[in-house]
């Protein structure tokens, strides 16, 4: 076993179950969760693009990121959305005037809604805890299941030019295992099964996917190998939650959309697979 193997196994060991027990607690515990991965991305984000070097870029990024935060944590996640919203809009407005990188706009978004996305999903209550084992099934399966049947089968490559060891294969092996592991937990959760669950959990997939290839991508932008090294074997925050961030953005407006037509609004978002 090489030693890159054992601090693999040696951080999941230690990770995995404060990772679960805070979205088992939800509420406080959860959010402060949160707010810490979408300040931990936003580290990783203005490093790796060479934002840190741009003082007053950073110095908005941080201090946007920073309140959005911590409206996240301690106050209202309806109000951090709208931080949010407001704090990219500006921070796309001083790119296009020139007064700072545009992966300033894209740092503050990203790492904003990755935050305030994971918190909204998760909320206090028994339809946020579902929602949260959900997704992550889905996409651990996904990610699992990925690597070895594009390993094991090949094939076509997925996106060669930006990372060349996905496939084809793995990418469809992937969804199709993400399904029987959704199911898995819906049914564990005594929540009715039903048809309606394939197609989401084939989107959320399909997003989990994609946000691996997006972080791929700004690392072959940046000319770096891992995200960061805070995480001994694993690499950075981004290395490890990419896929779980994109595939909450998408439940989350998903989740949403769905609480609007019912009638409902921010604290329904978590029933996306519980229904209203």
């Amino acid at each position: 076993m090489t030693r890159e193997l054992k601090l693999r196994i040696v951080s999941a060991i230690v990770l995995a179950p404060l990772v679960l027990l805070a979205t088992w607690q939800g509420g406080i515990y959860f959010r402060l969760l949160s707010a810490l991965i979408g300040l931990l991305i936003f580290y990783e984000w203005s490093t790796m693009t060479g934002l840190a070097a741009s003082r007053f870029g950073f110095v908005f990024g941080w201090a946007a990121t920073a309140l959005i935060m911590f409206e996240t944590a301690f106050r209202s996640i309806e109000t951090a959305l709208v931080l949010l919203l407001g704090f990219s809009l500006t921070a796309l407005i001083l790119a296009l005037l020139r007064r700072s990188s545009w992966w300033l706009p894209g740092g503050v978004f990203y790492a904003g809604l990755s935050g305030v996305s994971l918190a909204a999903l998760r909320g206090g209550d028994r339809d946020g805890l579902i929602t949260m084992l959900f997704l992550f099934a889905v996409v651990w399966a996904t990610d699992i299941f990925a690597y070895f049947i594009g390993r094991a089968i090949g094939g076509p490559k997925l996106a060669p030019a930006i990372s060349p060891g996905k496939t084809w294969s793995g990418a469809i092996g992937g969804a199709i295992l993400a399904i029987v592991a959704g199911y898995g937990v819906i049914a564990a959760a005594g929540e009715t099964v039903s048809l309606w669950l394939a197609p989401i959990i084939l989107a959320l997939s399909a997003a989990s996917q994609c946000g691996d290839l997006f972080e791929s991508w700004v690392k072959r932008r940046s000319g770096v190998k891992d995200s960061s090294r805070l995480i001994p074997g694993h690499g950075g925050v981004m290395d490890r939650a990419d896929g779980l961030v994109a595939a909450c953005f998408l439940a989350f407006i998903g989740g949403l959309a769905l609480s609007v037509v019912n009638g409902g609004w921010m604290a329904d978002a978590g029933k996306l697979v519980t229904g209203p």
